[in-house]
């Protein structure tokens, strides 16, 4: 199942599709886990991006990175699983990075805590602007990258990000008079 790619020098080389799975595949479960807030859905979904991605390696055009093309079909199977009645949200555990250590079990509890309940913000942000702040705050995608993946103008894709940003504001703040 090799796949071409065209190297510098105008020749094509394979793209190993095991390559593409250990290179990305944490990348594509992150995001996905990130939109739906469920590692069995992530987990599925990831899948599902994976076995489509290779299916269809030999229609990467390389007009952007492996990556951006990886993460474009991971977006469409979210968008499509959304679509379907089964989708339950769930907020995320602090176990997004497991081997994270605190000195003390009240600053550990006092830490997931915090990271809870920004993550409940979060998950409170219309889809199109979690996920526009996520790509950014998350994967560092300039709004170039992050407007090619979501297929928006790059102007759009900044004013999703402005909207964000406030409504996340004002969220902490309605958080912290409560």
């Amino acid at each position: 199942m090799d796949k071409m790619k065209e190297r510098s020098d105008g020749e094509m080389e394979a793209i190993d599709p095991d390559t593409v799975v250990r290179t990305h595949w944490g990348d594509v479960w992150k995001y996905l886990f990130f939109m739906s807030g469920s590692r069995v859905t992530a987990d599925d979904l990831t899948q599902d991006t994976f076995v489509k991605a290779l299916r269809s390696l030999d229609r990467f055009r390389r007009e952007s990175s492996l990556k951006t093309w990886l993460m474009r079909i991971a977006r469409n199977t979210y968008v499509n699983h959304k679509r379907s009645a089964w989708m339950r949200r769930v907020v995320p555990s602090a176990e997004i990075e497991p081997d994270r250590m605190a000195a003390s079990a009240e600053k550990a509890y006092l830490a997931e805590a915090g990271e809870r309940r920004v993550w409940e913000l979060v998950f409170r942000l219309p889809d199109k602007l979690r996920e526009t702040l996520l790509l950014e705050a998350h994967y560092g995608m300039t709004a170039r990258e992050g407007a090619e993946l979501l297929g928006i103008p790059e102007g759009t894709y900044k004013s999703r990000l402005s909207r964000a940003r406030s409504r996340m504001d004002r969220l902490m703040e309605e958080e912290e008079r409560a």
